[in-house]
């Protein structure tokens, strides 16, 4: 088993859905988790019962992060939104939000805990992407430009904190049962022309050769080996887990 005793993990987005499964597997293998979400109740809740802490934070307020100075031994950016609309209808300040969520954020946030990391010779950057860092989909342009320009990120940070002991990685799920994708099915049965009982079919599922959505508990299980010592090799990379997806 993964050991993380004395380690301090940060995990973005650590209040539902994948963050939240990431923290509970940290902390189960012993590592102080700190929970940052926008949504501080629920963060504490999830604090509380892992003996971890919250931090709420507005991850969308980059201004506010430029001069953060962040003690992590392990860094999941996971946060995250989306927004369904064709590029001709799709808001402007929407589009700048999401960039500023998912790409400008997990910059700063990495900017940050980068000097700590250096100086004990540890750290490990765990990116939350998705297949859409790797393909795109249609009405979904902020959300692949930004999981598009994470991967960059990460593979720059690994070329950057490899002498140091750092390793950067992408994690590239397919569709996971959580809150973000459960919110954009009405939407995606607007865009489509069908019924919201037919987009997971239909859509979500379509490009995948294994028919289910992904479940958190398998995305944080990665995530616990790449936090891991025996992963001390491992950087640079992006690990699909998108049930055949990218295979085509």
């Amino acid at each position: 088993m993964t050991d993380l005793s004395g380690r301090r993990a940060v995990v973005t987005g650590g209040a539902s859905g994948i963050g939240e499964a990431c923290a509970r597997a940290f902390a189960a293998a012993g590592a102080h988790v700190v929970i940052a979400d926008l949504n501080g109740e629920a963060a504490m809740r999830v604090a509380d019962e892992l003996g971890g802490e919250a931090w709420q934070v507005d991850l969308g307020d980059t201004a506010a992060l430029a001069d953060l100075s962040l003690e992590a031994d392990i860094l999941v950016n996971n946060a995250g939104i989306q927004h369904v609309r064709p590029i001709e209808d799709f808001e402007p300040e929407r589009f700048s939000l999401i960039l500023r969520l998912m790409l400008e954020s997990p910059f700063l946030l990495i900017r940050a805990a980068l000097p700590g990391m250096y100086e004990r010779g540890f750290g490990r950057i765990i990116n939350i992407s998705s297949v859409h860092g790797l393909r795109a989909s249609a009405f979904k342009s902020a959300y692949v430009a930004a999981k598009h320009g994470l991967e960059g990120l990460s593979k720059v940070t690994a070329l950057e904190g490899g002498p140091h002991g750092v390793t950067s990685n992408c994690i590239d799920p397919a569709y996971v049962r959580t809150p973000l994708v459960e919110k954009q099915i009405a939407d995606q049965a607007r865009l489509h022309g069908i019924s919201e009982d037919e987009v997971v079919p239909k859509i979500m599922l379509t490009e995948s050769a294994i028919k289910r959505l992904v479940e958190p508990s398998e995305v944080a299980s990665l995530a616990l080996w790449l936090a891991g010592a025996d992963a001390g090799m491992v950087t640079g990379a992006s690990y699909t887990m998108d049930g055949g997806w990218s295979a085509r």
